[in-house]
């Protein structure tokens, strides 16, 4: 199965690698991905993926979705979903932490699209594996997900996404009590060249990435804040990225938490034993707000904190 897409290069989009703008373009697919799709000009230009983009420039793209080792099989109810809100087009889900959004080679089973399809239907637009998928959280990051349930809802949802052209809100908890309310952060996020796992903020290349955090609560004998983080662009582990660069670490990462090193300075009984029994970032997506694909109509969805976290704040609680 294959579509074509076709892409304008605007003013601000002069002089990118055309692979690179047409991943700007397309955030559902990786760059290897998009290389092997047919692209070519409609200016008449023979293309090679590595030449720069020119203004005016329209680029035909016949994105074919590629097969998978992994089948989207073993369609089951392992877990109740939450739904926030669903209707011809789209399904809005408050997602569980520890769930995988899609099967991979590691997680074939158990996964949230996987329970999606034993409930409805989803646009065939993501791909085998991915069915409706139009953004993602990590396997622990709890949340606000919205999926496509039609191709044009589909499309459409891309646009947004890649545009950023809607709100997205999270809540987590970090080490540290930093001196000021809110602050911006901003810088170029790659992957690392040292741990294919990890991503990494970095002096020049990268993607831009910006990040408006607020001060929510401090609990200073416990050295943790509880941050409220605005996304205004969506790099893959962005907040968990800015904030650890930052000295603000994400509580309980496994990739970025630096949770070795501040084990020593607590006190607590209690928030010792979470701390140490809890293997995944403290980061929950609270409030996603977004135009509807078809109707236009502005979409509002807000989620309470999950147990763990809860958990975690009555703890802190009971310190101060």
């Amino acid at each position: 199965m294959s579509e074509t897409r076709n892409f304008f290069v605007s003013e601000e989009n002069i002089g990118l690698r055309i692979d690179k703008f047409l991943s700007l373009q397309m955030p559902e697919f990786s760059r290897s991905e998009i290389q092997k799709f047919k692209i070519t000009s409609v200016n008449g230009r023979s293309l090679k993926l590595s030449d720069k983009t020119r203004l005016g420039e329209e680029y035909v793209v016949e994105v074919e979705q590629q097969k998978s080792d992994v089948a989207i099989e073993n369609i089951s109810t392992d877990f109740d979903l939450d739904i926030l809100y669903e209707d011809s087009d789209i399904i809005v889900i408050n997602k569980p932490r520890g769930v995988v959004i899609y099967p991979s080679a590691g997680n074939k089973t158990k996964t949230l699209v996987q329970n999606l399809l034993a409930y409805t239907h989803l646009s065939s637009l993501g791909g085998d594996t991915r069915p409706g998928v139009v953004h993602r959280l990590d396997k622990d990051t709890s949340g606000v997900m919205v999926f496509a349930k039609t191709d044009a809802a589909y499309r459409e949802l891309v646009k947004t996404f890649s545009t950023h052209d809607l709100t997205r809100k999270y809540v987590t908890f970090v080490w540290g009590v930093p001196p000021w309310g809110g602050a911006d952060i901003t810088g170029n996020i790659a992957r690392s060249s040292r741990n294919r796992q990890k991503m990494t903020m970095v002096k020049s290349g990268g993607k831009p990435a910006h990040t408006v955090v607020n001060v929510a609560d401090v609990w200073t004998k416990a050295g943790i804040s509880m941050f409220r983080c605005t996304l205004l662009t969506g790099r893959t582990h962005q907040i968990r990225v800015h904030l650890s660069a930052h000295g603000f670490p994400v509580l309980c990462d496994p990739l970025y938490g630096k949770t070795g090193a501040r084990i020593g300075s607590i006190k607590d009984s209690d928030l010792l034993d979470f701390v140490r029994s809890h293997n995944g970032q403290m980061l929950h997506a609270e409030v996603l707000e977004f135009k509807h694909p078809i109707t236009g109509e502005q979409m509002h969805f807000k989620t309470k904190l999950p147990d763990e976290m809860l958990e975690l704040k009555e703890i802190l609680d009971s310190i101060q």
